[in-house]
């Protein structure tokens, strides 16, 4: 749904189920500036979770960072247009059904999501989405990140200054004979 866009952000977890919708308006209520809301669809089969109006909510007045969801968006032309920070499995017309669920959803979901996603972060770019776990969030995690970025440096230059192949960049690592 987004080109373009990379967002950050603390995770605000959002479900939808039964083919309705009713439980994702009354819970991003609660999101947060700069959250990036994931809604996971639990039996939504081809519906769309939301459309236009719940992402004009949450990222102009709520000021969430980024929406991920986990199944079908609706106004897919809109949201294009608008180029918001949007991430989406794919687009239907076809609406969840606004109306309260007879039956509660599943409270062990509820609470293991709860903890998988309390503290974590959110990385979205043109590639997708990744959640890092809180407990990955730490120093070594970031010297991590810093070597990986040099690595790709490295494997550039060789490729691109000294013109080898990606065998002998990559795999032989030939740049450590230098």
């Amino acid at each position: 749904m987004t080109q373009g866009h990379f967002r950050v952000g603390r995770v605000f977890w959002v479900y939808a189920f039964n083919e309705s919708n009713w439980e994702v308006h009354e819970q991003v209520r609660e999101a947060k500036e700069d959250d990036v809301v994931l809604i996971e669809a639990f039996d939504c089969g081809e519906r769309a979770i939301f459309g236009e109006l719940v992402a004009k909510y949450l990222l102009l007045y709520r000021q969430v960072a980024g929406i991920v969801t986990q199944g079908l968006v609706r106004d897919v032309p809109r949201l294009l247009k608008e180029n918001w920070a949007i991430w989406a499995e794919g687009g239907t017309p076809i609406g969840c059904f606004n109306r309260r669920n007879e039956t509660s959803f599943d409270s062990d979901i509820i609470a293991q999501r709860q903890e998988q996603y309390r503290d974590a972060v959110a990385v979205c770019d043109d590639s997708g989405v990744v959640v890092i776990p809180p407990e990955r969030i730490e120093e070594a995690f970031l010297d991590k990140l810093d070597w990986i970025e040099g690595q790709e440096d490295i494997w550039f230059d060789c490729v691109d200054r000294r013109k080898w192949d990606t065998f002998d960049t990559v795999c032989l690592k030939k740049y450590l004979e230098d």
